[in-house]
């Protein structure tokens, strides 16, 4: 496993930039990333949806201005231009990162796993898992133990743990939580359906 360190950070915006990739070319062909066959996906991109939408706009109007300013300086144009055509193809990543990775919940493996786009993918053994309910917060103090995943500046459904799970940052840090936090786009169905795979009923 590479450190953590300053020089790490060379291939940890390397494999950033190609997870972006992978992201847009999946929400292209209409897939969905390492969803588990038995599993059932939970989506939460789309209280984001308008956000994220809002500022791809405010990003190409941007890159408009810039354009007419730097007009009668054409190397500087060109860069610039490429620089942010390239902010734009990031902030569609991002929101296609969050599309394609969803919740997934997969009772045949006992796991369900909680993510945020390409930065945080945690899986919690259904066994660990103390109570889930659902529970709307819009503001988030950060706590020791605590992970909170907002989509929107919101999280609507709290996961507590009999023990704790390993959360690794992106940039390698580790350390244990034993409440996450997270959003979805149906957060009452997402809590039947642990509450049912817990008690060991299928999941539809």
């Amino acid at each position: 496993m590479r450190g953590t360190g300053p020089a790490a950070f060379p291939y940890l915006l390397v494999r950033h930039e190609l997870r972006l990739w992978a992201s847009l070319w999946l929400w292209a062909a209409r897939r969905t990333h390492d969803a588990a066959a038995g599993g059932t996906a939970f989506g939460y991109a789309r209280g984001q949806g308008a956000m994220m939408a809002g500022f791809a706009f405010v990003c190409v109007v941007e890159s408009v201005m810039m354009s007419v300013l730097l007009r009668d300086w054409p190397a500087v144009h060109h860069v610039v231009l490429v620089l942010d055509v390239y902010t734009v193809v990031i902030v569609v990543g991002l929101h296609a990162a969050s599309v394609v990775r969803p919740h997934v919940l997969d009772p045949a493996a006992g796991t369900l796993r909680i993510r945020r786009g390409i930065h945080v993918d945690v899986r919690i053994p259904l066994e660990r898992i103390a109570s889930v309910r659902r529970e709307l917060r819009t503001t988030h103090e950060p706590a020791d133990g605590e992970l909170a995943l907002a989509v929107g500046s919101q999280t609507s459904v709290t996961v507590e743990l009999a023990a704790p799970v390993a959360h690794v940052s992106f940039f390698g840090r580790r350390r244990e939580v034993r409440v996450v936090r997270c959003h979805a786009d149906d957060p009452g169905e997402l809590v039947r359906a642990v509450e049912r795979a817990r008690a060991g009923d299928a999941v539809p």
